[in-house]
């Protein structure tokens, strides 16, 4: 998505789809649980629970389409959200291990993001969390949004988390334009979704003092002074960051009626079937008033 987007800005195409696909072969019905590895003991994951012990492996493919604001409006095209900005890094130099998530990565990336999409954190009101639901991942991924947002603002749990893991598992390559297709219908439905599986916050996240809430139930989003805005993480495990900011969908008015001649394109196989379709239209156009 992110790639899409600057090769966009670049004027390198008018339109780009952009996505990813996990598929996981039919005879993969399960696997064995392993103490200390990443995956759920029991095929749950809750992300940023007391009871998280992992994900669960899930299979999936997403693509959404992008195009320039400016030439989506203009083109009446149907918008289901704008990316006011994103970021990409690489963190695995810095990690203790290749399939440890790092701090400073994840920080640099969110804020990047949030600084390119030229936003105050205060007003970005959901973030749909990369939330794998384990250990070591969720504190860190915690840590990070919370010396993001904290560098804009000291109010607390304005921003609610989520996680698609919890509901779909972890699709792997195809996890974060899950994720980040969610976020939009978070923001078209103006709606805060519940977070699968979670009953109680993780200690170590001090939940309670920071700038995000957890629900465990639907609930509306309301307006603000400014576009509802939401974030999206997408951590890799290699080393690869990425996080955009969305925002709601522009209100376009409906176009007014021009009331001038219009040009009417037909095209037949012959002369003779276009000047019958000419006629055909000539006599519906005067048997219908008001068309």
């Amino acid at each position: 998505v992110v790639t899409a987007c600057r090769a966009l800005a670049r004027g390198e195409c008018d339109t780009a789809p952009a996505g990813g696909v996990a598929i996981a072969f039919a005879e993969r019905t399960g696997y064995r649980y392993e103490v200390g590895m990443i995956l759920s003991p029991d095929g749950h994951c809750r992300p940023f629970d007391a009871a998280a012990a992992g994900i669960r492996p899930g299979a999936g493919a997403g693509v959404v389409v992008l195009k320039r604001l400016a030439d989506a409006v203009a083109d009446r095209d149907t918008i289901h959200a704008v990316i006011r900005g994103g970021a990409i890094n690489n963190d695995g130099a810095a990690k203790a291990g290749y399939t440890a998530p790092s701090i400073d990565g994840q920080i640099e990336v969110i804020a990047t993001a949030q600084a390119l999409a030229e936003v105050d954190p205060r007003s970005i009101a959901y973030v749909e969390a990369h939330g794998t639901g384990t250990p070591l991942g969720d504190p860190i991924e915690f840590t990070a949004l919370t010396t993001v947002f904290r560098s804009g603002t000291d109010d607390v749990g304005f921003c609610q988390l989520g996680s698609l893991k919890a509901n779909i598992g972890h699709l792997d390559t195809a996890a974060g334009v899950a994720g980040f297709i969610k976020a939009i219908q978070v923001l078209k439905n103006r709606e805060f979704p519940p977070l699968v599986n979670f009953r109680s916050p993780n200690p170590q996240l001090e939940l309670e003092s920071s700038p995000f809430s957890i629900g465990t139930s639907a609930s509306a989003w309301p307006e603000c002074a400014t576009p509802r805005r939401a974030g999206v993480s997408s951590f890799g495990i290699g080393g690869t960051n990425a996080h955009v900011v969305l925002e709601e969908a522009p209100r376009i008015s409906e176009r007014p009626p021009v009331v001038a001649p219009h040009l009417l394109l037909l095209s037949a196989r012959t002369a003779t079937a276009l000047d019958q379709a000419k006629s055909r239209l000539a006599s519906h156009l005067s048997a219908v008033p008001g068309i």
